[in-house]
């Protein structure tokens, strides 16, 4: 190839197509620089997603497909699980909530569904929760917490995994609160706990500031119960056993 057709590419952002040209089979004009597109497109939103994954710092690799359904999650009555894995709720901007015991799947599936978004186009960020309060107390003592507000101003979905594991600081709660606040009804919040709503007192030390914002959580939210017994016990306990 050369080198001015690659610089016309270059300045033509076409990242592909100096890689692509000699490999697409030609039929005729239309067909042969429509199939160059549309391979140059579908690299680019590969790239993207794979971007979007390495911004979005899961914990795990934990994919859909490999999620395990076996009818332990009772889902409301305006969700079904093809809705969920639809993620229609991240264009609506709504939240969902798991909530049940630990080791019950909700990690592995919030993971899931945060990972084939990142591949969808979203902007995804994931956060233990103590890691979050860590994060956001650290800012807070450097005067720093509006500057990392500011990072979520293009960021779609946000997952917080282990919500009620730790109690918080009276700063670190109404940091959250104030961030929560701002992604009310613009971004889309998913949430993992152990706790019920009504025990998410345990975690605030102000219940007004807990009521408010589990009112902001609950509108616009799924709330998904997850039953049964942890399957990591259950798993230890099978390969002891065999």
């Amino acid at each position: 190839m050369s080198d001015i057709l690659r610089k016309r590419c270059k300045s033509l952002r076409l990242a592909y197509v100096a890689d692509l040209y000699e490999k697409i089979p030609f039929e005729n004009p239309e067909q042969y620089v429509t199939a160059l597109l549309e391979q140059e497109l579908e690299l680019r939103e590969l790239a993207r997603g794979e971007r979007n994954l390495k911004k979005a710092k899961f914990i795990n690799e934990k994919e859909l497909e490999t999620y395990q359904w076996n009818g332990h999650i009772r889902f409301p009555p305006q969700l079904d699980q093809k809705e969920l894995e639809s993620l229609a709720f991240i264009q609506q901007k709504q939240n969902v909530v798991l909530s049940g015991s630990p080791g019950t799947g909700k990690t592995h599936l919030v993971t899931g569904l945060g990972r084939k978004a990142c591949r969808n186009g979203y902007e995804v960020r994931f956060y233990r929760v103590a890691d979050l309060m860590a994060l956001l107390e650290k800012h807070w003592r450097e005067g720093r917490f509006e500057s990392f507000r500011r990072k979520f101003d293009k960021v779609d979905m946000i997952i917080l995994d282990e919500m009620g594991y730790v109690p918080f600081s009276k700063e670190g709660a109404e940091c959250l609160f104030q961030l929560i606040s701002d992604w009310y009804e613009r971004r889309s919040l998913v949430i993992t706990s152990n706790l019920e709503f009504s025990q998410w007192n345990r975690m605030f030390i102000d219940s007004r500031l807990t009521a408010a914002l589990v009112d902001r959580v609950i509108h616009h939210a799924h709330v998904l119960s997850f039953t049964g017994d942890s399957y990591r016990v259950n798993h230890a306990l099978s390969m002891r056993n065999n």
